[in-house]
């Protein structure tokens, strides 16, 4: 029996799901080349960036809590979320430009306050209920959205006095909310939507290391130009390697997509070294493990929680 075994850690999900849910997206595949004559293109030699500056957060539950309402408690987290950029250049190789902590109350009342502990403010962070998802999932969601507004202002932070420079700004994730940034892509490691018709799909897994397919337009919720490249790894299952790149929609973004070819390879990861190789980029993993430090010790964020809690601090 043949068989491959796809290198990516299965303890964080699949790098590509087994059955790819069918997308209601509208794509135009004739941004760079008419669809009749998609292949995969080879890189060109392009001008590399005089600087790659790569984005990214993470965050963590500290504790489950109950805010009291009166009459009723309702379920909220505390958490601790960081995001930073982690920039390559020339002059001082890789290094984290930006850092930036946030610790939040995230809940469903609406004048909930702060949570003030010997380890730190939690800051109320409020959402709506909504009747058609589960409560968890709601403050899970707040709680994305708030790293994203991290996200952003560090990447716009790193910016700052940047001008019209040479540089790169890569997202680890969808460009959604980010597309106004200049010289930007986003960065999709995972695929979970199956957007390209069978006749073009097919190209995706005859892509070899360095190749992409040609730019396509992806409409959803908003529209942007896409397209997938292979980054170099050990050989594997079709999809091995593949990333979806997101550039704003237009005519720059063919000029991004030469670019990110060329660039975004040198950085792809080795599997005894990541366990989510090649895909999770050496900066990202970098700059994830660099915030997960600045997130402070769980055990003393928990504990200070508690007492903060015994000692009947107003939560709401």
């Amino acid at each position: 029996m043949k068989f491959s075994v796809d290198p990516w850690d299965p303890t964080y999900g699949a790098s590509l799901d087994t059955e790819l849910g069918a997308s209601s997206a509208l794509i135009d595949p004739d941004v760079e080349v008419p669809a009749a004559r998609w292949a995969p293109i080879d890189p060109m030699p392009v001008t590399p960036p005089a600087a790659v500056l790569f984005v990214d957060g993470v965050r963590r539950v500290d504790a489950q809590v109950w805010v009291d309402e009166g009459q009723e408690s309702s379920l909220a987290l505390c958490a601790s979320y960081a995001a930073g950029v982690m920039c390559c250049c020339p002059e001082k190789g890789a290094h984290l430009a930006v850092a930036e902590v946030r610790r939040g109350l995230v809940t469903t009342v609406a004048d909930a306050t702060d949570v003030i502990t010997t380890a730190g403010t939690y800051q109320a962070v409020s959402t709506s209920a909504r009747a058609d998802i589960a409560p968890m999932q709601v403050l899970s969601l707040a709680l994305q959205r708030a790293l994203g507004e991290v996200e952003l202002a560090a990447a716009e932070l790193a910016r700052v006095g940047a001008g019209e420079s040479d540089d790169l700004l890569v997202v680890d994730g969808p460009l959604r909310g980010r597309a106004h940034l200049p010289r930007a892509i986003g960065f999709v490691k995972s695929h979970r939507s199956d957007y390209l018709p069978p006749q073009l799909g097919g190209i995706v897994a005859q892509l070899r290391a360095g190749q992409r397919t040609p730019v396509f337009a992806l409409g959803t919720s908003w529209e942007r130009h896409t397209w997938y490249l292979r980054l170099p790894g050990a050989p594997g299952t079709p999809w091995a390697g593949i990333v979806r790149v997101e550039a704003p929609a237009g005519p720059a973004s063919v000029e991004l997509a030469a670019r990110s070819q060329t660039t975004l390879v040198r950085y792809a990861s080795t599997e005894y070294k990541d366990s989510r190789a090649p895909q999770n980029l050496y900066p990202i993993g970098g700059l994830e493990r660099a915030l997960r430090r600045r997130l402070g010790e769980p055990a003393v964020l928990y504990r200070a929680l508690r007492r903060a809690a015994a000692q009947a601090v107003p939560v709401g």
